[in-house]
């Protein structure tokens, strides 16, 4: 094969790679707390003998956004929302993860938990209990709970030292190995939780991927961002 087919392959490797990504985004654009996923493109180039050079570009390496996505009001109470840097603190089998999900519910032994059953931590690691048959449930913006007037506990709040080397774990979850600190600028939100972000533009990707006419997709994607 050729320079130019080697070329072509990378290209269309690489931009295929973005497709899966930009599917898997809109696919989770009414995931709770999901946060985006992107494409990290690199170029080779390397000069040739009594020709051009040749440019191998591939899109291999991942990138996920940390960008809050809106807050959307459930009255739900236990939905919970982080406004901030800030991530709640969860038990998994596989050790301590870290969720922007805050979609909670007590489970039948009292034991606040996510909606795929892994119990919600304080920031001591200690599992969060809702005392059964508690009225009025309440939270302050630092996480802490009462339950009729009681304090109950607090939801572990924290943000990790590393934040660029978490670990992405099935949509919504972090694994930080570099470990994780107290969250000073956030603060928790009863009765919301977070939308995951804007996926406007992902379509706009596809269509200027696939689709030649240029305008029409720009004018498309134009008014659908104005909806």
């Amino acid at each position: 094969m050729d320079n130019t087919g080697y070329t072509t392959i990378t290209r269309q490797s690489g931009l295929m790679r973005e497709m899966q990504v930009v599917a898997n985004n809109i696919a989770n654009a009414a995931t709770t707390g999901f946060r985006e996923e992107g494409v990290i493109f690199s170029e080779y180039v390397m000069a040739i003998r009594d020709g051009p050079s040749l440019s191998m570009g591939q899109g291999n390496v991942g990138k996920t956004s940390y960008m809050q996505g809106t807050l959307a009001q459930t009255g739900g109470t236990f939905d919970f929302a982080v406004e901030g840097d800030g991530y709640f603190l969860i038990e998994t089998p596989q050790g301590e993860r870290l969720t922007r999900n805050g979609a909670f519910s007590p489970n039948a032994n009292g034991d606040l938990v996510t909606m795929d059953g892994f119990r919600v931590l304080d920031a001591g690691g200690a599992p969060v209990f809702i005392p059964p048959g508690s009225g009025s449930i309440a939270v302050s913006s630092d996480g802490t709970l009462s339950a009729d007037g009681n304090l109950v506990g607090q939801l572990g709040l924290v943000a990790p030292t590393e934040p660029l080397n978490m670990i992405r774990e099935d949509g919504v979850m972090f694994r930080a190995d570099d470990g994780y600190d107290p969250a000073e600028n956030a603060r928790v939100l009863q009765g919301f939780v977070e939308n995951s972000q804007q996926i406007f533009r992902h379509f706009c990707r596809i269509l200027r991927s696939c689709c030649p006419l240029a305008v029409c997709n720009s004018l498309f994607c134009l008014a659908f961002r104005n909806r």
